[in-house]
């Protein structure tokens, strides 16, 4: 089995890093502009501050990789497939989306490149994802599963269950925690009896990596460590990373009125955003101010013609309801 490369050029990198955030951001920043208007009915958990987890994993993945996610996935599918047309399509509910706009925020899903969907239900996507590991591994082809949830996901039995059974089989699944300390609104500390989430699952037969850098640089390094490490173990790879959600549990606004946490906390979170990270270090190996520009233009550029195209397309006919349901 092979191992994953790291590109030689570490400005290209650096540029792909870049892209892909500003997408995710953009694309995000643009819901926030047009919520309000109401021709968006789907409820938006939106991705703004875990932009790094999402780009950093998503980039070292290869073409054949498959990817499970919760219902909080902007920046991971805009991470994997950069298609801003058939995003905002399936977000204003219209026939030229994938989905034909029955899936809406929380269940996007584009299985041709990888992006096998995403669920509401918390936990719920972790098992899939292991089954489809486990279909890998019985098809003997080199097919590395992603599994993304939340820190709240760890209090489901399902996860348990899940890590369980991936490590007894030693299964090729990248389990990958995004905590950001909340289920919610509720603390881990009313919510767990326990301190480490990663010292736990250390016990079981698995590798664990923690990070709590919001470079995507990093995090893509790390990524490529975890899926050398599924490789040459034949085992599953836990990592932790950590964020801070930006905005309220869903929706699109900021909730630092709602009493459970507070604005400081959120501003020195801001200090090392994703996004302006990534921006700053391009400006620090050389690339000049008026090339980002260019690159910032031109996905700004996208996601206008995006919207326009969501917003002019329209919405799939009545028989359209029940196609795909099988019960």
């Amino acid at each position: 089995m092979g191992f994953s490369p790291k590109p030689t050029d570490a400005l290209k990198l650096n540029l792909e890093l870049y892209r892909k955030l500003y997408l995710a951001r953009q694309a995000e920043e643009s819901i926030r502009a047009h919520y309000a208007e109401n021709e968006m009915k789907t409820p938006m958990h939106m991705s703004m501050g875990e932009e790094a987890i999402a780009v950093g994993v998503v980039s070292v993945l290869g073409p054949d990789d498959q990817i499970f996610a919760t219902y909080r996935s902007h920046a991971i599918y805009l991470a994997r497939t950069e298609d801003s047309d058939d995003f905002f399509a399936e977000m204003y509910g219209k026939e030229t989306a994938r989905l034909k706009g029955k899936g809406g925020s929380m269940h996007m899903c584009d299985p041709e490149r990888g992006f096998m969907g995403t669920s509401a239900i918390v936990a719920s996507a972790i098992p899939v994802a292991v089954g489809a590991a486990f279909a890998s591994r019985k098809q003997g082809n080199d097919t590395i599963t992603v599994a993304f949830f939340g820190d709240g996901a760890c209090d489901e039995g399902v996860f348990w269950e899940s890590l369980n059974l991936a490590c007894l089989m030693k299964l090729p699944v990248l389990f990958v925690c995004e905590d950001n300390g909340l289920a919610v609104h509720t603390p881990q500390s009313l919510r767990q009896g326990y301190r480490s989430i990663a010292a736990i699952v250390s016990k079981f037969n698995c590798q664990v990596l923690e990070e709590t850098s919001t470079d995507a640089e990093v995090i893509y390094d790390l990524t490529r460590k975890a899926i050398n490490l599924i490789k040459a173990n034949r085992q599953p790879v836990f990592m932790h990373l950590q964020y801070y959600r930006y905005l309220e549990h869903v929706g699109v606004n900021e909730d630092f009125d709602a009493g459970y946490r507070s604005r400081k906390e959120f501003e020195e979170w801001r200090q090392v955003d994703p996004v302006n990270l990534q921006r700053k270090k391009l400006l620090g190996n050389g690339t000049s101010e008026t090339e980002i520009a260019k690159i910032e233009t031109k996905i700004d550029r996208q996601i206008e013609n995006s919207l326009k195209k969501a917003k002019d397309a329209p919405f799939a006919n009545d028989a359209e309801l029940c196609r795909g349901v099988f019960s």
